[in-house]
């Protein structure tokens, strides 16, 4: 793997980026709880595994703000999409899974100083954890999990990905900023695994028919179909 270390990371306008050997996600949490400016990423490359965390100060209620973990999951798609060869398929789960050709590759997480979805929260993080090489255990015995490198990624810089996702979320963020959602909507849409089968999420099973405006997930069964916010998939601060 490539032997580049932070300061030969570069971040775009407004954002800045820090290293960390601990959790990105925990050292995230911390900067923001502290008052970071928005903007920070924080990463963590080792041999097997790359994170990266991104660090909001949001100005709309926290059912408004989630929004940015799609966001940031398109931004991932289009970064990898752009550093990868082009017969990699990159795709994005509802609850924030990663597939890379079709198989499981990893997880965006979203946390918040607060849970409650008309709040205005003091900070929000999106972030993600990505595999780079097959879990220890024997190969095949999990045919729907994957890693980047296992999937053709092999000359992906994880440290070019991170500054790439960081470019294009911030080009999202823009767009999202200036003109609404519906770009960022029909982005996703295209990328979305799973839209017309069979799901569960939430205590819920039926069919995932696609997401409302502020990108709840829309599932129908037999009698009717059920809303399930994206805020349910707010992750408890330890």
């Amino acid at each position: 793997m490539s032997a580049e270390h932070d300061q030969d990371m570069s971040f775009p306008p407004l954002m800045s980026g820090e290293e960390t050997r601990q959790g990105a996600l925990d050292l995230a949490m911390m900067r923001a709880a502290t008052g970071c400016d928005a903007g920070l990423v924080v990463y963590r490359v080792d041999s097997s595994t790359a994170e990266a965390a991104m660090v909001f100060a949001p100005e709309v209620p926290l059912k408004e703000a989630v929004v940015m973990m799609p966001l940031c999951g398109v931004g991932f798609q289009n970064a990898l999409g752009a550093l990868a060869p082009p017969e990699v398929a990159v795709h994005l789960d509802w609850d924030g899974g990663i597939r890379v050709n079709g198989a499981s590759c990893g997880h965006f997480s979203l946390r918040a100083s607060d849970q409650d979805p008309d709040a205005v929260p003091d900070w929000l993080i999106v972030a993600f954890t990505l595999p780079l090489l097959p879990a220890s255990d024997a190969p095949g015995t999990t045919p729907d999990e994957t890693s980047l490198f296992a999937e053709g990624c092999a000359e992906v810089s994880p440290y070019r990905l991170i500054e790439a996702w960081a470019r294009h979320s911030l080009h999202w963020i823009n767009r999202w900023e200036d003109d609404g959602s519906r770009a960022l909507h029909g982005e996703w849409r295209g990328l979305a695994f799973g839209v017309g089968e069979p799901a569960t999420q939430d205590g819920q099973t039926g069919t995932f028919l696609g997401v409302d405006e502020q990108f709840g997930m829309l599932l129908r069964d037999a009698q009717t179909t059920h809303l399930i916010p994206l805020t349910t998939l707010l992750e408890e601060a330890p």
